[in-house]
């Protein structure tokens, strides 16, 4: 048996003779946001409650639920495991992560809080016909949806078969039907209201447990970071090439492509992520989203500071083996970490195993819940109660289709998630930010900014940079063609990068201007100038 096996072994038999303690820890904290989530619940009482919180969130308060449904799974977990394996080209996820708040905070937080009421859909059927634009815009918030939900469903199978020792696919695929369960409960009961309490209790956690791995980490080096990233670059097997740009995105052509892809769809992608967009709608005013965002960037720089921790402590004090052997994506670096840090045979080790854990875990709970959330929302609010009911439908049926479409939208994640259990959770994020910037960033920004906008161009923006960057990521090495791919044993991937927002991005622009200079319909000029006043004053917003 190889040293790396023996470790994740030695690891697996720290976990099952703690297991009891694993269980509490993950119980206590199920337990607790599901006594919030009923609580939540009472205080629900119409569509306001159920889709914004009733907007009586403090820019504080919803600061720190916007951190936490942003610090997903991807964060702690991918981040960690791409720069354990990769050094340098893995901390590039946490700089675009960072970096992409910015463009959310120049363009979209304050015009979007001002213009809307409940979803995206809201600020495009303000000037233009009601719905066909609904229908986009809800087809899109699910999809982006679902794709972001692919990576938290695989980093919850990942990491409670680590702790449980499960190595069995069905038992792989139980646990991410278990996470989708439970993230049915939570929005269907608790509605905005308890969401947003869920991510503010985990983000706190989340930067809590951070922070002690952070410490503990730096201690082993004696605060000295060049110490750190030396031993991480020499025990990683790639010396000096492991703090430089290159040993992922490096080896040719298409690495490099495929790395400015990548920046492309996470500096964009997060002004376009509905789940993020929503957050806006619970704050009782633009001046108070702007203040929220503030808060965000501070929380979500720090933890991503701290990442560095996170990786390069995990390529310093644990062989590249030992985390292949766990998880072939890097997923359990951190876990790993915080099992290492403890010692690997003692019940310090697996109690900071499984406190990490837990918080990784409520982690993928929380943002699982409000990816949820907002692509329920949309279906109800956009497609059933303006589409399909033409606005005729009460709060009361509209909430009922929320809690439906909650339903299925969990069952689709379930078994979507189920095939996408060995790929990387930060890899997998990129995917649903390229998609959600090719098709809802430019028909935002061209709806708030372009006066000559009109149906067709929102139309042609949205399902054009929808089919696109959904069709290239089919047709790439992340579903095919690659031992790392979704179904490894099939090869029809003719398209060679591993994201798409190189080609997909411009596309959706470009499609927002030709469907419209293409249009016939004269776009309503009034229409326009009332929602400028309002996306930059906020007056008459709801």
């Amino acid at each position: 048996m190889s040293p790396a096996i023996t470790h994740v072994t030695l690891a697996a038999n720290e976990a099952s003779e703690h297991r009891g303690l694993i269980i509490t820890l993950f119980a206590l904290f199920v337990l607790a946001t599901l006594g919030i989530t009923v609580w939540a619940g009472r205080q629900t009482k119409d569509a306001a409650d159920f889709y914004a919180g009733g907007r009586q969130f403090s820019a504080f308060q919803n600061g720190l639920a916007v951190s936490g449904d942003y610090m997903s799974a991807a964060s702690f977990l991918g981040i960690a495991g791409a720069i354990a394996l990769f050094g340098y080209d893995g901390f590039l996820y946490s700089i675009g992560f960072l970096v992409a708040w910015l463009v959310a905070l120049l363009l979209v937080a304050e015009p979007l809080r001002n213009s809307g009421r409940y979803t995206m859909g809201d600020v495009l059927a303000y000037r233009m016909r009601q719905r066909p634009v609904r229908t986009a815009a809800g087809t899109s918030t699910i999809v982006v949806s679902i794709f972001y939900l692919l990576a938290q469903m695989a980093g919850a199978g990942v990491l409670v078969s680590l702790l449980l020792g499960i190595t069995s696919d069905a038992g792989k695929i139980l646990i991410v039907a278990l996470v989708g369960v439970l993230m049915i409960v939570y929005v269907s009961i608790g509605g905005m209201k308890g969401t947003t309490w869920v991510q503010m209790v985990k983000a706190v956690l989340l930067i809590g447990g951070t922070i002690l791995i952070t410490f503990l980490v730096l201690l082993k080096f004696n605060f000295n970071i060049s110490d750190l990233l030396g031993q991480a670059a020499e025990n990683s097997g790639k010396g000096a090439a492991f703090l430089e740009p290159g040993l992922q995105y490096g080896a040719n052509g298409t690495t490099k492509l495929d790395f400015i892809s990548l920046g492309i769809a996470l500096v964009l992608g997060t002004a376009g992520l509905p789940h993020i967009l929503i957050r806006f709608y619970t704050v009782p005013n633009a001046k108070a989203a702007r203040k929220s965002v503030n808060w965000a960037i501070g929380i979500i720089g720090g933890f991503y500071l701290m990442t560095i921790a996170l990786g390069f402590g995990a390529a310093a004090l644990i062989s590249q083996d030992e985390i292949i052997a766990s998880n072939p994506s890097g997923n359990t670096a951190a876990p790993l970490l915080a099992l290492h840090l403890g010692g690997v045979d003692s019940a310090w080790g697996a109690i900071l195993l499984a406190t990490i854990s837990a918080v990784a875990f409520a982690t993928i709970l929380a943002v699982v819940a409000g990816l949820t959330l907002a692509s329920s929302s949309s279906f109800a609010h956009d497609i059933y109660a303006n589409v399909i009911r033409k606005g005729k439908a009460t709060e009361k049926e509209e909430m009922r289709a929320a809690r439906w479409a909650t339903v299925l939208i969990g069952i689709v994640s379930i078994a979507l998630g189920a095939l996408a259990r060995d790929l990387n959770v930060a890899g997998l994020v990129a995917l649903a930010f390229a998609v959600a910037a090719s098709a809802n960033l430019p028909t935002i920004l061209y709806s708030l900014f372009w006066k000559r906008f009109t149906t067709q161009g929102a139309l042609w923006s949205i399902y054009g940079g929808l089919i696109v960057a959904v069709g290239l990521v089919l047709f790439s090495p992340v579903v095919s063609g690659d031992p790392k791919a979704m179904f490894p044993d099939v090869d029809f991937a003719w398209f060679p990068l591993k994201n798409p927002g190189i080609i997909s991005i411009p596309f959706g622009f470009l499609m927002g201007w030709l469907g419209t200079v293409l249009s016939k319909e004269e776009p309503d000029a009034k229409k326009f100038a009332e929602l400028e006043v309002r996306s930059l004053t906020g007056t008459g917003a709801h």
